[in-house]
């Protein structure tokens, strides 16, 4: 929708101080009215005071990003108001102020008393619920993936601890019930002696695509190359070329000609050339020059294509067995619709009884999933805390790598609004990891992840380095930005006494 103002403001045309209070009068009016409309549809999830609060604040948030605020912006921030850039967690309190500030410049009255500021930090409390709890180091927590060795390595755990993690993510589409229970006693063990708490998130797998058996000797994809997708490894023939079976099968029955598949992360892009029953030809369209082999177990995405699949898989119902004994946390996969939330939830509650509600992380990896994220939020955080995670190894291939930066930013924003904390997720440090050395770029985007209320780490050789270094950006740029905002504190990198010609 349209803002009001039409244009950005020029010297000779700001508006009158007059003019934009009246502006802004009909844009809250719009904003209270739209937010009421949402709220009234939310209200059957809200079981908590405090859900209630943030479910009014987001659907205020929701409200005003309606409009196009591009242009009431720069004229407010002509006049030195506040632009209303960082509003997300305050929206009703910031246009209050914001009003009562332009009103004094307008002569419509004496200024009012300045809104009370929202008790507490709400964000911060779940964060420190779900994801630890430090009295120094950065605002933003480390979650680091433990590898199986974390369940029998006496010393992992506690350098892991040391070096900063705060969170230990245990991936349930690996390893098995006894593995996760030593790596839980290990972690709990480490963090007693460290004096820190350290939580234990536990991922469901969810209904996630994947490879499964691949042939035994199977060459190097190169673009242009065909490869097979197959219903059981019974079904391949002699001289057949690279092939790996798909689990679960059923889904090989939707895929047609000219349907595109990505598997491993996007690594290995590939197009449908003909589909014979149990037996799906492809062709590899994007890969890296010298090739991919196929490997079981790795992601399978189609982007698309309507999965027919259930929230919670047979080997999830019995994995949350374990999870609801051992976790802090649970990371729900490939969540997509408020029903689904329900489902997780009530599967806890039954293996809980008489215990506080276990947490949810809702990880977003799916159009549909962005496209609920409000619904997902409000139908969760209604009865229990509620973090999201940006899963953004799926989530690209899903939505496109163009796609992807821009969405990043609409979820930061949007459950800042909804005071839900965020888990930026997925590649980070992804070759110091693995090769002991970052790029330049993933230097960067690791500085952007002080922006989230979390940073997730994968499992590799050089994990705990990784976690010593990710610690050490995040406290560098506390100095410099808290969410949004930079923070304008002093540059030591310019002396006056350096500035001479």
């Amino acid at each position: 929708m349209a803002s009001p103002l039409h244009a950005g403001p020029s010297a000779a045309a700001l508006p009158t101080p007059g003019a934009l209070l009246v502006e802004l009068d009909r844009c809250i009016a719009a904003v209270e009215a739209t937010a009421c409309r949402i709220l009234d549809g939310w209200h059957p999830a809200l079981h908590t005071p405090s859900s209630l609060g943030s479910a009014r604040n987001l659907a205020r948030y929701l409200a005003l990003r309606r409009h196009d605020l591009t242009a009431l912006q720069a004229a407010l921030g002509a006049y030195g108001l506040s632009s209303l850039g960082r509003c997300e967690a305050h929206v009703g309190e910031t246009l209050a102020a914001v009003r009562g500030a332009l009103a004094c410049l307008a002569g419509a009255g004496p200024c009012p008393p300045v809104p009370s500021p929202l008790p507490g930090d709400p964000i911060g409390r779940t964060r420190d619920l779900l994801f630890g709890a430090r009295e120094h180091g950065p605002s933003t927590r480390i979650m680091a993936t433990l590898p199986t060795a974390a369940a029998t390595d006496p010393d992992l755990l506690p350098a892991l601890i040391a070096a900063g993690m705060d969170c230990a993510r245990i991936n349930c589409a690996h390893d098995g019930p006894e593995i996760w229970e030593a790596m839980v006693a290990r972690t709990r063990a480490a963090a007693a002696a460290a004096g820190r708490d350290c939580r234990v998130l536990m991922d469901i797998a969810g209904p996630k695509l994947r490879l499964g058996a691949v042939s035994p000797d199977h060459g190097r994809i190169v673009r242009g190359a065909p490869f097979l997708l197959l219903a059981e490894a019974a079904a391949a023939r002699a001289g057949d070329p690279p092939w790996a079976t798909l689990v679960p099968t059923e889904v090989l029955g939707l895929l047609t000609p000219g349907t595109t598949v990505w598997i491993n992360d996007g690594k290995l892009g590939a197009r449908v050339i003909q589909t014979d029953g149990d037996r799906v030809l492809l062709e590899a369209t994007q890969v890296r020059e010298k090739g991919i082999r196929l490997k079981p177990e790795k992601g399978v995405n189609l982007p698309g294509v309507t999965l027919p699949l259930p929230p919670l898989t047979p080997k999830d119902i019995t994995d949350l067995d374990s999870v609801a004994r051992l976790a802090d946390c649970v990371g729900f996969s490939f969540v997509q619709r408020p029903d689904d939330v329900v489902r997780l939830g009530e599967a806890l509650d039954a293996r809980r009884p008489g215990l506080a509600k276990m947490p949810i992380v809702l990880k977003v990896e799916t159009p549909l999933a962005v496209q609920n994220l409000p619904r997902l939020i409000v139908q969760g955080a209604g009865e229990r805390p509620i973090g999201v995670m940006i899963a953004r190894g799926d989530l690209a291939v899903e939505v496109g790598f163009p796609r992807l930066s821009e969405i990043q930013e609409e979820i930061l924003w949007v459950c800042e609004a909804a005071h839900v904390p965020v888990v930026w997720a997925t590649e980070v440090f992804a070759g110091l990891i693995a090769e002991g050395r970052p790029s330049r770029a993933e230097t960067t985007d690791a500085a952007m992840a002080q922006r989230a209320e979390c940073v997730m780490l994968n499992k590799g050789p050089h994990l705990v380095e990784a976690v010593a270094v990710m610690a050490d950006v995040l406290r560098r740029m506390d100095r410099h930005q808290a969410k949004k905002t930079a923070r304008l504190g002093a540059l030591a990198s310019w002396p006056p006494e350096s500035l001479a010609l």
